[in-house]
């Protein structure tokens, strides 16, 4: 019996920071293509009906189910109880439809969805800022943890989470009521080691981003000083397998925590250039076959 499961993001497919990229893709092609690749799964994406009773019969007539979904939070500038309060119908979608995790994601003052401002503007947290912001994901974190969806931080690039050492701060301040989410793709991107993080923080991942990265296109993009949709668009992500990222020993570092979740491909390129179900079932083939001879 495998403890895990393999996903796939719709941005793949039709990308939401740049709906223009596969914008007059349709949901259904998504989903079928999804399947025919092999995931088990989708994370949400903008094209998703939000009402678990549009949403349910759609993915079931597919054979799939619902991984999770995306969730923008501005604890930086409210309360725990007023995040707590914009989330639930988020929350309420996630539950009914069996998810186990919420991706969450600090978005205060981010860049990483805007075309014109390098990454290396994005925000950085002041040293003073740093109780109180961990304060309020501990409290969201204890209050879905009541709720039986786990929150999973999503450390992303062009926000105030986004290198190893901001990782390690959020870990050490809060309590394992507060998940993390390991993306192999924007560690990779920040200059940092995923496995060196996982190894640190395992125990506290409980949702798995497998996004890979073409380390000629990243050494551009860097040179550059990009944005970050810049650099998707010139392909510094790709599938698991295709890039510069070894995911053999990520993934077998997972096997003694005994992780229980989702593997996700995530993988936003230029769908006129990566073709998406090719790419897709790149993606699946490889963690398929990974897991496979991990005994995950």
């Amino acid at each position: 019996m495998m403890s895990v499961r393999i996903g796939i993001n719709p941005l793949t497919w039709t990308n939401d920071d740049l709906p223009a990229l596969g914008g007059d893709t349709p949901f259904e092609q998504c989903l079928s293509e999804g399947k025919q690749a092999g995931f088990a799964g989708f994370e949400l994406g903008h094209k998703f009906p939000r009402d678990p009773a549009l949403l349910r019969p759609i993915l079931a007539s597919h054979g799939l189910a619902l991984v999770s979904g995306w969730y923008s939070s501005r604890l930086l500038e409210r309360s725990a109880e007023q995040e707590i309060d914009a989330l639930q119908e988020h929350l309420h979608l996630l539950k009914a439809m069996g998810c186990k995790v919420m991706v969450f994601c600090e978005v205060s003052d981010c860049v990483h969805g805007d075309i014109d401002t390098p990454v290396s503007q994005r925000p950085v947290l002041a040293e003073q800022a740093w109780p109180l912001f961990c304060e309020r994901l501990e409290a969201v974190g204890r209050y879905l943890q009541e709720q039986g969806v786990r929150l999973a931080y999503h450390h992303h690039m062009g926000t105030v989470v986004e290198r190893a050492s901001e990782v390690d701060r959020l870990m050490e301040n809060t309590s394992a009521a507060v998940g993390l989410l390991l993306d192999s793709g924007h560690l990779t991107f920040a200059g940092d080691d995923p496995l060196a993080v996982l190894r640190r923080w395992g125990s506290r991942v409980c949702h798995v981003h497998c996004k890979d990265v073409r380390a000629e296109v990243l050494a551009e993009v860097k040179a550059q000083d990009s944005s970050f949709l810049n650099a998707v668009l010139a392909g510094v992500f790709t599938v698991p397998g295709d890039g510069s990222i070894d995911y053999r020993p990520l993934l077998a570092e997972l096997k003694p925590l005994n992780y229980q979740g989702w593997l996700v491909v995530e993988a936003e390129q230029d769908p006129a250039k990566a073709h998406p179900l090719t790419y897709a079932r790149k993606g699946y083939r490889y963690l398929d076959e990974l897991v496979g001879s991990l005994g995950l």
